[in-house]
């Protein structure tokens, strides 16, 4: 009976970390839909921020993109880093790839492929673009650096390009 509760104990103590390195995966091979209307969700995405006072952040790359999946998992594994991306954003994974370069849409936002893929844009809830981000500048080694990222959410923040808060400097 011990051999049976034991054979138990260390089956339940191996597939325990399996079972959560599971449920941490994600779906990296769809974040970006190649047939969305791109027009249309962005202009629901501007809607949802205006509603929530937040800004649009915009991650323009693909599915084949290696570093656009390492980006969209870096932050999804970070607690902090997506809480403080949901605080502050409306994310819309923007589609570039052979199937649909939504090349319009990207002359519209100044043509933010030049830096690259993945690239970020920030769209104020008016659809201003406020700023577009050569994420290579995020990198560190053979990924991204959460120190870089944090500091960027906060920097392109709603509230940190509030002119109240610099009134009496």
């Amino acid at each position: 009976m011990k051999k049976i509760v034991w054979a138990l104990f260390l089956g339940l103590f191996f597939a325990l970390p399996a079972i959560k390195v599971q449920a941490q995966t994600h779906d990296l091979e769809h974040i970006y839909n190649p047939s969305a209307d791109a027009k249309a969700d962005m202009a629901a995405a501007l809607k949802q921020a205006a509603k929530e006072n937040k800004h649009v952040l915009l991650q323009i790359g693909g599915n084949w993109c290696i570093w656009c999946k390492r980006l969209y998992k870096f932050v999804e594994d970070d607690a902090e880093l997506k809480a403080a991306m949901n605080k502050n954003y409306v994310v819309y994974h923007l589609n570039y790839s052979k199937e649909n370069k939504n090349l319009p849409i990207l002359k519209e936002l100044g043509y933010p492929q030049r830096f690259g893929f993945p690239v970020l844009v920030i769209l104020d809830a008016k659809g201003t673009r406020l700023h577009t981000q050569n994420t290579g500048l995020l990198e560190s080694a053979d990924s991204y650096d959460k120190k870089k990222l944090m500091e960027f959410f906060k920097q392109w923040s709603p509230a940190a390009l509030m002119p109240s808060n610099y009134v009496n400097e």
